[in-house]
């Protein structure tokens, strides 16, 4: 395993390939930006930390079912300052090839800060 967070992500063994979408800002009825690709390496479903309160839980999950709710370490294909490198921030959209070639959609709701670089909470589109 690469001692470099990126690169761990990239090389990971069981890295999805993964394209990245941006609503746009001024037109949210636009097509969104195509990003371009990544690779997501998925953590596992999203706990929260053990001292939020009711109401914490309550306010993050929003009346969205907390088994949508998972946890994704992402990076994108290009080196960073390349042309078209990005960064996912919330409200992204991230498209992942799972097996078959069926793509899913998760949006990016959130991420935190660790040394392994960021950790992404995504909410899976349970939509058909």
């Amino acid at each position: 395993m690469s001692a470099d967070p990126r690169l761990a992500i990239l090389e990971h063994p069981k890295a999805l390939n993964c394209t990245v979408y941006r609503p746009d800002e001024e037109d949210p009825d636009a097509e969104e930006l195509d990003l371009g690709d990544g690779k997501l390496v998925f953590g596992g479903p999203f706990e929260p930390p053990a001292d939020w309160d009711a109401q914490e839980r309550e306010e993050y999950f929003d009346d969205t079912d907390p088994a949508l709710f998972v946890t994704a370490r992402i990076e994108c294909d290009l080196a960073p300052g390349s042309q078209g490198h990005f960064e996912v921030e919330p409200g992204d959209f991230v498209a992942v090839l799972t097996g078959r070639g069926k793509v899913q959609m998760y949006f990016v709701y959130d991420y935190t800060d660790d040394d392994s670089g960021r950790e992404y909470v995504l909410i899976r589109d349970d939509e058909e």
